[in-house]
């Protein structure tokens, strides 16, 4: 079914992380998309090095999979570059720059390692093992350095936020970057964010979206959800949200 990003904007709503002056948790934007990341990262980078380099299917389906999580870590970049950083510099200019300047470093690896799975497709079968450890090696590289660049977002950059933005100002700010989001892009987001999350916030995530988008779409997400929880994740995730354990299809 076609599910337009704004009525699940409320399925990826930023988390609370730190406290504020009263006690109250705060808003974090980062949380729940960095979670989706480096879950599917790690699973990627895995993958690949598993790879049956004589497999003609496996191989090309590893080779584009590699593609996939290149194109949407470069879309992540120009949606915080857009929406984070441009709030960020708007009342602390220049607090943003250096992170900015690396999301200028991802760019240039991205394309780099692009242009590296381009290459191995390309090689003769003899070829293939050696031209897949090195490619295995450069993005095992891009997502360590991307692990630590998430973990400075998640500090310095919410510490810019929470001292110069209330929540209800985060809060607008991901939800107009959420509604920019295409429709395909925002289903895969929901394959790697719903899962990884932990059970209380997978289960408050859910039931703002249960609240307040059209069922069909609810549906939709569950069904999405569903093949990559184990069953008694998925049994506990119907206990917390008071449904049965077959309101999405059997797999």
């Amino acid at each position: 079914m076609n599910i337009d990003p704004r009525e699940i904007s409320a399925l990826i709503s930023a988390h609370s992380d730190a406290s504020n002056s009263t006690g109250a948790p705060r808003v974090d934007m980062y949380a729940g998309i960095h979670k989706a990341l480096r879950a599917l990262m790690s699973d990627t980078l895995l993958a690949l090095g598993r790879m049956d380099v004589s497999d003609d299917l496996e191989f090309a389906t590893h080779c584009e999979r590699v593609m996939e999580l290149l194109d949407l870590c470069r879309s992540h970049l120009q949606h915080e570059n857009t929406f984070v950083h441009t709030a960020i510099e708007a009342r602390a200019p220049g607090a943003a720059r250096a992170l900015e300047g690396e999301h200028g470093e991802h760019e240039k690896a991205i394309t780099a390692l692009a242009a590296g799975v381009t290459q191995l497709l390309g090689c003769p079968p003899v070829a293939r093992s050696a031209a897949a450890h090195v490619l295995y090696r450069q993005l095992a590289l891009f997502i360590a350095h991307n692990y630590e660049h998430m973990h400075a977002e998640e500090t310095g950059h919410n510490s810019v936020l929470w001292a110069h933005y209330s929540d209800e100002e985060l809060i607008e700010i991901h939800n107009a970057l959420v509604a920019s989001i295409p429709q395909a892009e925002m289903m895969a987001i929901l394959r790697w964010l719903v899962p990884f999350m932990s059970p209380p916030e997978r289960t408050a995530m859910l039931a703002d979206m249960r609240a307040h988008a059209p069922a069909p779409v609810f549906q939709a997400v569950l069904d999405s959800v569903k093949p990559h929880l184990t069953p008694y994740e998925w049994i506990k995730l119907m206990r917390s949200l008071d449904l049965s354990a077959e309101t999405a299809p059997p797999y």
